[in-house]
């Protein structure tokens, strides 16, 4: 597990400093890279597909200091709009991290190494029985002696979307390296 963390961070630490606030998302526009043009339908197609063959993600948040903190979650998958709602001990250091600083960061690789998303984008902390009901597994019951006391759920809504997906043909630009992106409408 220390060797994963290791490896998600050095993947991930420049990501950090590209986080965003936002609100409710709609879909404005796909960043083209000088390459290739892609159509946002697509990288959201593809981006749904990667992310549907994974079981797990990084949730990368800011400490106090301004550090990235990372661990692995067991998301939900992303709804419409790309919403991403994660379920966690209401007493974690994440929960504070958020409370503190909502930017957030999500990040899925694919397991053959054809590609990632990333999801960056505004946490809150969510206490609702409803939603906590509807966004329960059953394998956490293990996790959770009191699930009405020690449960909490985080709701990230994006910002920004980033892909690469070599099995879709959606590169970076051949030059910068810049990655697909889709930016979020702010309301």
């Amino acid at each position: 597990m220390k060797n994963l963390c290791i490896y998600i961070v050095e993947k991930l630490f420049f990501l950090i400093s590209l986080l965003f606030l936002s609100t409710s998302p709609v879909l404005l526009t796909a960043q083209n890279t000088k390459a290739v043009s892609y159509d946002p339908d697509t990288l959201i197609t593809a981006a749904n597909e990667l992310i549907q063959s994974t079981r797990f993600c990084a949730l990368i948040t800011l400490d106090k200091s301004g550090h990235p903190q990372v661990r692995i979650m067991d998301p939900f998958y992303p709804d419409e709009n790309m919403t991403v709602w994660l379920g966690t001990n209401v007493n974690s250091r994440k929960v504070r991290e958020i409370r503190n600083d909502s930017r957030v960061t999500l990040y899925y690789e694919d397991s053959s190494g054809a590609g990632y998303v990333v999801i960056k984008g505004h946490a809150v902390i969510v206490d609702d029985e409803e939603k906590e009901k509807k966004y329960w597994k059953k394998e956490w019951d293990a996790y959770y002696s009191d699930q009405k006391s020690n449960f909490a759920l985080i709701k990230v809504t994006p910002h920004e979307l980033e892909i690469i997906d070599y099995n879709h043909g959606i590169i970076g630009d051949s030059e910068t390296w810049a990655v697909p992106k889709i930016k979020f409408n702010v309301k």
